[in-house]
């Protein structure tokens, strides 16, 4: 029997509360598990959970949860935890051991990281400007119920990141995932509970996709629902920010990358090489940052394309589900529609007049290889939207000035990379690439944990995972005794 994922409200493991569930399917056609598919008075009960939870969490000092999540920190980093998530990871979402890795390797350091923003939980005292003997109080304060949405590619510290940074804040969170990955992302939750999160707090549930539209926009509209963050992409994070519009309600949206990597004349070839192709290639370009388009000044532009080739070429793809296929370094995609997507962008493009320099516009179900193509330019759909493949577009120019005008030729803005030997030269070039990120000599797919890799807007997102994001700042002005009001005199 495939495993199957309870929702969880209030400190429970429940199923739906009228028995629906889902079946959890990677390409081609394997059930791997099964989920219960929330109804709509489970969406109110995990609400209305968070709601109650909150009215004590709020008031629980922020060195508390400082020290729960240090805990749960120390939970992850055993070897029972490495092997939950490594081995819940690769059989729901077919990813690679080195993917599912990554993901447990990270959940620890940003555990920590978030735990650390309890030290910016402080507010300040200052004198009145405007009243004589008034004195000032501004503290950052809890905002209420969270609804987060974390996404299948990255689904444990994804989910990790959705609900740990509005709960440190003093927030409550519901968290809902992705249907393709409900029993990965369930483990977010189990671990807190397991550090000591009390019930309530932290509330958990999935749905079919069928359900998830009206569910979704029902949540969104609760009125104890303060903020969503939704992780996505920007067609789905779209529909978010229209339906949360309908209520004022404030977002914090990180959605797709088109990531430029800029290489000038006198990068290192062979470093910049093996970045661009560990960026675009690692989870077969399945990641918000990974490296899509390649803009190479003239000078380096034969060399750093042979190295690329030679090295993308190296990498098989297959399908991890399959025994002659476990030595893949590249999984399938997510779905078949994805490959299929990801194969037409390509051939519009060699239709349109650019070369393809490796692959064969082939795919075997969701398994689509490597892919590399030069002459792409804005206008292709290529150029102009996500991938999520593993694909790398080139474009040749024969100056910086014009690397920076293509780089900022899209409506992505997550991050980027520049390759330079000059720092003065990557000084003046890098701030003038629009992006959240830009990586000096390094791959796009980076951020630091302190500050989320959260775009400069459009269809890369808005706002941050960080405490000014999930908090409100309240001010308190305290006026003397015996003032004069003009209109009483």
């Amino acid at each position: 029997m495939p495993p199957f994922t309870p929702l969880f409200i209030d400190g429970q493991e429940v199923p739906a509360s009228d028995n629906a569930t889902f079946e959890v399917v990677i390409s081609p056609s394997k059930v791997v598990g099964t989920s219960a598919s929330a109804s709509s008075a489970d969406c109110d009960a995990a609400v209305e959970a968070a709601g109650r939870a909150f009215k004590t969490w709020e008031h629980t000092t922020p060195y508390a949860r400082r020290d729960l999540f240090l805990k749960a920190a120390d939970l992850v980093s055993t070897d029972r935890w490495r092997d939950l998530v490594l081995q819940t990871s690769m059989e729901e979402t077919n990813c690679t051991r080195v993917w599912a890795m990554g993901q447990w390797v990270a959940a620890a350091p940003l555990i920590r990281t978030v735990a650390s923003f309890s030290n910016d939980l402080t507010g300040k005292t200052f004198v009145s400007s405007s009243v004589p003997g008034g004195m000032c109080e501004m503290a950052p304060r809890a905002m209420g119920v969270i609804f987060g949405i974390a996404p299948w590619n990255a689904p444990f510290t994804l989910s990790i990141r959705a609900l740990a940074v509005p709960i440190i804040c003093g927030n409550t969170v519901v968290l809902k995932s992705s249907e393709y990955s409900p029993r990965t992302q369930a483990l977010a939750v189990q671990l807190f509970h397991e550090a000591g999160l009390p019930n309530g707090v932290l509330n958990y549930i999935s749905m079919s996709r069928e359900t998830s539209p009206a569910l979704t926009a029902q949540i969104i509209g609760h009125p104890l629902v303060r903020k969503i963050n939704f992780t996505g992409s920007d067609r789905v994070g779209r529909i978010i920010a229209t339906e949360a519009a309908k209520y004022l309600k404030p977002t914090v949206l990180e959605l797709g990358g088109k990531a430029p990597s800029v290489v000038l004349n006198d990068a290192s070839i062979p470093d910049a090489a093996k970045a661009i192709v560990w960026g675009a290639m690692l989870h077969s370009g399945q990641i918000c940052m990974s490296t899509e388009r390649v803009i190479v000044q003239r000078g380096a532009a034969e060399e750093l394309i042979a190295q690329i080739k030679t090295l993308s070429a190296s990498l098989t793809a297959g399908d991890l589900q399959q025994e002659e296929s476990k030595s893949a370094k590249l999984g399938p995609l997510f779905t078949e529609g994805s490959a299929e997507n990801v194969v037409s962008m390509i051939g519009e493009a060699q239709a349109a007049g650019a070369e393809l320099l490796l692959g064969d516009l082939g795919r075997q179900g969701a398994v689509v290889g490597p892919h590399l193509v030069k002459g792409v330019k804005p206008g292709m759909r290529l150029w102009d939207r996500e991938s999520f493949g593993p694909v790398i577009a080139f474009a040749v120019v024969d100056t910086p000035e014009e690397a920076v005008d293509l780089a900022n030729a899209s409506d992505y803005t997550l991050c980027a990379s520049l390759w330079t030997s000059d720092m003065y030269l990557a000084k003046r070039i890098a701030p003038l690439i629009r992006a959240g990120y830009t990586n000096v000599n390094g791959p796009t797919f980076h951020s630091e944990n302190l500050v989320s890799a959260v775009g400069l807007g459009g269809s890369s997102g808005y706002g941050h995972f960080s405490v000014d994001d999930f908090t409100d700042k309240r001010v308190i002005a305290t006026h003397p005794l015996g003032r004069e009001y003009p209109l009483l005199k």
